[in-house]
């Protein structure tokens, strides 16, 4: 089994609920959730679209899965949930990114890990650092996550 992060986001219909039934069809496939973030609320990008807030967690799994088929299956949740890709930055049902596989590094454009843009977004280090293990460091940087919080710029 191997660790993993997940962020979930989701700023269209009702995010509480979504997030549980993002669990749930997680749950049915054998990946076992052992720890969720409360939600977190942040604003929709780009500042100023009007697009609703959105409302994020991390989800910390184990899984046998590898990390390209953990990366399929949540794509298959998403699009199982009513998720519709458009635009960049579009108002969503759901998003679920693969935020770090057993501190695995792939620069794949289907699965790059860690999530490039993860030492970036308070929404998703804020959610992380509740559910994250003792002595996790980012994969590349070697930080570690309160190092990380400590840098962005809020």
């Amino acid at each position: 089994m191997s660790r993993a992060y997940i962020a979930f986001g989701a700023n269209l219909s009702n995010p509480r609920e979504t997030l549980m039934r993002a669990i749930m069809a997680m749950g049915e496939t054998g990946i076992i959730i052992d720890g969720v973030s409360n939600l977190w609320r942040s604003p929709a990008w780009p500042p100023g679209s009007g697009a609703p807030d959105y409302y994020n967690a991390v989800l910390s799994v184990q899984t046998g899965l590898g990390a390209m088929a953990l990366m399929d299956l949540l794509l298959r949740i998403e699009t199982g949930l009513g998720r519709v890709r458009s635009v960049r930055n579009a108002p969503r049902l759901i998003d679920l990114d693969l935020i770090d596989y057993a501190g695995q590094v792939s620069t794949d454009p289907h699965c790059t890990l860690p999530h490039p843009r993860m030492a970036e977004r308070a929404f998703v280090l804020k959610p992380m650092d509740e559910v994250v293990c003792p002595g996790w460091r980012h994969p590349v940087s070697g930080q570690t996550l309160s190092a990380l919080i400590a840098a962005l710029a809020i």
